[in-house]
């Protein structure tokens, strides 16, 4: 069995006693992580993915701006680089290695990329098709379960990599919110067609209430790096008068940090040179009035967070917006939109295909890493009196200002 240990910085395992012949390469630093651009544009092509907390911009940006490095937490990539014997990328299971002290106890754990506050939706390794299995046997033989850590969070969705993960790793999967994803349709009409009764009677009140009322609206498409960044400052004022909206149901202000606003900026800014990024606003009588960025990713369009203007809800001109969207992409001959993940009303009643996610929790062998998960996981409960006090002792959230 073959181990790794933190004084390997950036290197080749070598060969994995398999019959596949993989080598696995482990990336601990900032600077190797940034020379994975080619790795993980051939893994982009030879993948089909459609998701942009994948992409090699989004997951540098995320380690630049993200990544602890104080006395109490801090992190490090622990990105495992799969080959095969021609020496292609097969695989990137992008891992996160954090340490947290209490005194002389420390505590680590192992996560894919994306512990933030929501910023990333989806953590995800890249896997070439074919190869799951026998990369799942060059991970296990790379973190033996008896590791350096004391637990590994594990998530992806119910994929080829994620069951043989889970055979060799022995994990059990817990389901979490799935993404929902719409299959376009030709055109506008026929999908229009396949909408239930009462969206179909939606989009009618939201278009006639609005020309009813004397108002014409224009889709502005925001794409440029400069035009984008512009988009988001107006996006990221929006985003916080929804959350501000009294309701039932809570609506977080995602971007009330100056950390992930610059993360957003920055990761937009280098994908937008890549024609990736779409900030759509709905602008009536030159103001924008409601806002959605969204991500063109091979042939899908993932829309991510939203915001618009209370007194315009009337007219309910984030349903607009979101239609206007989806003609958008079938106009561009996409294949699907991702809706995100969450099982909330403003997805489902676009009658959506669900695809689910799943996490498992892997511990260590160590009678020691049992206890100091459960710690863990009651200090950030912060439940009863016992919660309260771990939670004072042990430092586990991040500091996003």
């Amino acid at each position: 069995m073959l181990q790794i240990n933190s004084s390997q910085r950036d290197g080749a395992v070598g060969p994995v006693p398999s019959s596949s012949e993989l080598t696995v390469h482990v990336v601990y630093s900032l600077e190797g992580v940034a020379e994975l651009e080619g790795d993980f544009a051939r893994l982009q092509a030879v993948t089909g993915n459609t998701l942009p907390f994948a992409l090699f911009e989004w997951q540098l940006a995320w380690c630049r701006h993200f990544r602890r490095q104080d006395p109490a937490v801090g992190d490090d990539p622990m990105f495992h680089v799969v080959r095969n014997r021609e020496g292609d990328c097969v695989a990137i299971v992008p891992l996160i290695l954090t340490r947290r002290r209490v005194g002389m106890l420390r505590i680590v754990s192992l996560g894919l990329l994306g512990a933030d506050p929501a910023i990333t939706e989806i953590r995800t390794s890249l896997v070439q098709p074919g190869y799951a299995d026998s990369v799942a046997h060059a991970l296990s033989a790379s973190l033996p379960k008896d590791g350096e850590w004391d637990w590994i969070q594990w998530t992806g969705m119910c994929d080829e990599f994620c069951a043989a993960l889970g055979r060799r790793r022995g994990l059990d999967w817990l389901p979490v919110p799935p993404s929902y994803v719409l299959d376009l349709p030709p055109s506008w009409d026929v999908f229009r067609a396949g909408l239930k009764r009462n969206i179909r009677e939606s989009l009618r009140h939201c278009y006639n209430s609005l020309k009813r009322d004397g108002h014409s609206f224009v889709l502005d498409v925001a794409a440029t790096p400069d035009s984008v960044h512009a988009a988001l400052e107006r996006l990221f004022v929006l985003h916080a008068q929804r959350a501000a909206m009294p309701g039932p149901i809570p609506h977080p202000n995602h971007f009330a940090a100056e950390g992930v606003r610059r993360f957003l900026h920055e990761v937009c800014g280098k994908l937008a040179a890549r024609d990736i990024v779409r900030v759509f606003q709905l602008t009536i009588g030159g103001r924008v009035v409601a806002s959605r960025i969204g991500f063109e990713v091979g042939d899908s369009l993932y829309l991510y967070y939203s915001g618009f203007d209370p007194e315009w809800s009337k007219y309910s001109v984030m349903t607009t917006t979101v239609a206007e969207t989806i003609k958008y992409a079938i106009a561009r001959g996409l294949q699907t939109v991702n809706l995100s993940p969450g099982n909330d009303v403003s997805k489902t009643r676009w009658n959506p295909r669900e695809v689910p996610h799943q996490i498992a929790y892997e511990h260590s062998g160590r009678l020691r890493s049992r206890l100091v998960r459960y710690a863990y996981v009651k200090a950030r409960s912060r439940s009863g009196f016992q919660g309260w006090l771990l939670n004072r002792v042990i430092p586990g959230r991040r500091h996003w200002d």
